[in-house]
């Protein structure tokens, strides 16, 4: 079985789609759709902005979306068929979107809220995050309760890869705890603690907007980076996307279960190949590749 996952912030980069765009221009759509929504360029943004301005969260998320939605556009109008849908973060918008839970309508209108709250709160409250690898979870739990400042593993990405946030100060004194247990460590170029409780206001804010949309049982199975499974219960979304900006992504507990469930094939669509690196970190014996331009779509769906 097939599952498509959806790429998150921090993927993204200048020209990005571009190529797609121009060999189907009736991709467009998409395009025109996040540009209207949100009152901004969208194909500029993802096509033409310079990499400072496109990893700000306010253009970061809306880009990325677009560019996640167009990939698998690309690959739907070549055939591709799949049972099940994911993302990393910001990627559960466009898995939203995939599995017709909400209308490409409703999932820019959700990222348009999301983005500029959380810009607005990263401007509020300074943070900081890092990713660890080499170290189990388990010791980096360990290590972030020691410490008298706040910081907290919000992204359990692999077993081998945990990102940590939370203030400056306390991720700064993790960072020195966690090498001296010969952690390799990545400081993330991020505009604040996402995933932490730094996002408090940004997840109120938000959830005012999450409570107009109109949520509907997906078509596939659907991973939640909540829970860390298959999402059965979609009574109260508006609540698990507000609580998700401040909750750790369980990613690696989902493709666990995502292969107790049967999928051998997943298909990361948007900018870059973070997810399937993932995929093969943590899973075996299983296909994960990435469609984010023409020659991986070309590698994967021919004509």
């Amino acid at each position: 079985m097939n599952i498509a996952l959806f790429s998150g912030q921090g993927s993204q980069y200048a020209g990005m789609t571009k190529d797609l765009y121009e060999s189907q221009e009736s991709l467009s759509v998409i395009y025109d759709t996040a540009s209207e929504i949100l009152n901004k360029d969208i194909k500029g943004l993802c096509f033409n902005t310079d990499d400072t301005v496109l990893g700000e969260t306010i253009n970061s998320q809306p880009a990325i979306m677009t560019a996640s939605l167009v990939c698998l556009q690309s690959a739907l109008n070549r055939g591709f068929v799949f049972s099940g849908v994911a993302g990393h973060s910001l990627g559960e918008y466009a898995a939203m979107v995939a599995s017709e839970m909400i209308s490409m309508e409703d999932g820019f209108r959700l990222i348009k809220a999301r983005s500029e709250a959380m810009d607005k709160a990263a401007k509020t409250n300074k943070g900081a995050m890092s990713a660890v690898l080499k170290l189990t979870p388990e010791q980096i739990e360990e290590v972030c309760k020691s410490i008298d400042g706040y910081v907290v593993p919000v992204n359990y990405n692999s077993p081998q890869q945990t990102v940590i946030a939370g203030t400056t100060e306390a991720v700064q004194e993790a960072t020195e705890k966690l090498t001296a247990l010969k952690a390799r460590i990545v400081p993330l170029k991020v505009a604040s603690a996402f995933h932490s409780e730094l996002m408090k206001t940004a997840s109120e804010e938000f959830y005012e907007t999450a409570k107009t949309i109109t949520f509907k049982s997906p078509k596939v199975k659907y991973y939640s980076n909540v829970t860390g499974k298959e999402l059965t219960d979609f009574s109260n979304m508006p609540e698990i996307l507000a609580n998700h900006i401040v909750s750790p992504v369980l990613f690696t507990s989902e493709l666990n279960e995502m292969e107790k469930d049967g999928f051998t094939e997943f298909y990361e669509f948007g900018p870059n190949k973070v997810l399937t690196g993932l995929v093969k970190k943590t899973l075996k014996n299983v296909k994960a590749v990435n469609i984010e331009n023409l020659k991986t779509l070309d590698d994967n769906f021919s004509l």
